[in-house]
């Protein structure tokens, strides 16, 4: 069995996601949903390690060897990624139950169908990540794209229909240039595996088409990642989606677009290509300071506590594609770090918002005056989710921040590496907002007393809290497994 644990990956939550809409309302289909998350899960586990034990894995899909069939392939980046987003995926379906019976805008016999979108959705995304066919990537994105389209439109307030339509247009322009690129791709090479579009693309790389191609994809890309300015689409998406929907969104679907960009401008075209001859590095690194800085600013001056760390998430996109603009085996395992540290971290600030939303039904800054007295664990992860965002030491986000600005120093960019300590200090500045809010402002007239969020919700949330505070002090798996990836998307090292 564990020779198909590649497949597996895929093919559990996707026969698991129409059981799901089959069965009755109830505990059940939460239960076998929550079941279904936990096997994703104990699978990338288990790929990660054989990654690293004995290397790259290829799966021939129905036994036809690629490139004439579908490969499979994982090695130490796409293991990590799928551990991620398996990872993120479980904590947030036990945090989804109590959600969506309580607080999702869904009579009680739609419920079974949330799941079965959820699983839907993380389908798209566990498959993005471990397919070796170009085309593949497309499929899995649209399966991951039209979930999350449904996923965020049924929030309670009624702008999550606007946002989702929202993100649908931006997010089909970004698939549609994605899948011309592709087409392009096969056009000059024949192939879609990637490995052998790998070796086939260096003799037609000086063609037209080949760099058509490459910027199709660079744009394509951005829009799915919400690289400033392409994102336009993020800010309404995390704010009126359900609290649930929103933490697993902002873990994982922008984090698997980076590693699509990774994929691409690596593996596929090569750093060579597309670094010295197209030379990304040159739009990457202006686009991500951009971003950083420009999203920390509004961030500041946000009223809904969601929206503000919508923009604080264009600003940490900014950090990862600094990283990768740096072109260097630190910069690179900076970039890789971040994508699985900034899950923990907006995991759980979200989530924990999500816990302050069920008690007081919003998370407005006026609304949440006083909350940290009473809901003093909710806040309490919320401040740890926090502290970390900002990249205190000993927390997950200080390892990927590090890392950034001896990438940056390595080159000799010290304004760059000033830049990030900067904003690190406006992320200061709109976390204090809520937490100033939150225990030195009296609670507002009229608002009914309220209690401690339900352990269901609180058992998630610190789940992501601690991992916050754990992978700050042990940095074997950001850190370590990162810069492996880091040297074989670059193909230097052991």
């Amino acid at each position: 069995m564990t020779e198909h644990l590649p497949v597996l990956q895929v093919v559990v939550p996707l026969i698991a996601a129409p059981l799901c809409a089959l069965l009755r309302p109830g505990r059940a289909v939460w239960l076998l949903a929550m079941v279904t998350c936990a096997l994703c899960l104990l699978i990338a586990a288990l790929l990660l390690d054989r990654v690293l034990a004995q290397g790259v894995i290829s799966y021939a899909m129905g036994g036809w060897p690629a490139p004439w069939g579908i490969e499979y392939r994982v090695d130490a980046a796409n293991a990590y990624m799928l551990l991620i987003v398996a990872a993120i995926g479980a904590v947030v379906m036990a945090f989804a139950r109590t959600v969506v019976e309580q607080r999702i805008r869904l009579p009680a016999s739609k419920q079974p169908w949330f799941y079965a979108t959820y699983l839907l959705c993380l389908t798209g995304l566990l498959g993005m990540i471990v397919t070796g066919d170009a085309f593949n990537v497309f499929v899995f994105l649209e399966i991951s794209s039209l979930s999350s389209y449904v996923l965020i439109s049924i929030g309670r307030d009624r702008r999550a229909l606007t946002a989702a339509y929202q993100y649908l247009i931006m997010g089909t322009i970004g698939a549609t240039f994605i899948l011309i690129g592709i087409g392009f791709l096969y056009v000059m090479t024949g192939t879609l595996n990637m490995a052998d579009l790998a070796a086939r693309l260096p003799a037609v790389a000086d063609t037209r088409t080949v760099r058509a191609a490459f910027a199709f994809l660079t744009i394509g890309i951005s829009l799915k990642l919400a690289l400033f300015p392409l994102h336009l689409w993020l800010p309404n998406a995390y704010a009126y989606a359900p609290s649930a929907v929103t933490a697993f969104l902002a873990a994982t679907a922008t984090k698997v677009a980076i590693y699509v960009l990774l994929r691409f401008f690596f593996t596929i075209f090569g750093a060579q290509f597309s670094f010295g001859t197209m030379r990304l590095d040159a739009i990457l690194l202006p686009l991500a300071l951009a971003g950083i800085f420009s999203a920390s600013v509004v961030a500041i001056f946000q009223t809904n506590v969601k929206r503000m760390l919508a923009y604080s998430s264009v600003a940490q996109i900014g950090y990862m594609i600094l990283g990768i603009s740096l072109v260097s085996v630190t910069g690179l395992t900076a970039a890789i770090s971040h994508l699985f540290n900034h899950a923990l971290m907006k995991g759980t600030l979200f989530m924990a918002l999500g816990c302050v939303s069920f008690r007081i039904g919003a998370v407005s800054l006026d609304r949440m005056a006083g909350v940290g007295r009473i809901m003093p664990w909710t806040m309490g992860a919320f401040v740890i989710g926090g502290l970390s965002l900002i990249g205190v030491p000993m927390t997950a986000g200080f390892v990927s921040k590090w890392y950034l600005i001896l990438g940056a120093l390595e080159r000799g960019w010290w304004p760059v590496a000033l830049l990030v300590l900067f904003t690190s200090l406006l992320a200061v500045v709109y976390i204090w907002r809520v937490v100033e809010t939150a225990y030195f402002q009296p609670a507002p007239e009229g608002r009914a007393t309220t209690g401690e969020a339900p352990l269901a919700l609180l058992v998630p949330t610190w789940t992501l809290a601690l991992a916050n505070l754990y992978f700050g002090l042990d940095t074997s798996l950001n850190a370590g497994v990162a810069r492996r990836a880091a040297e074989a998307l670059l193909g230097v090292g052991p």
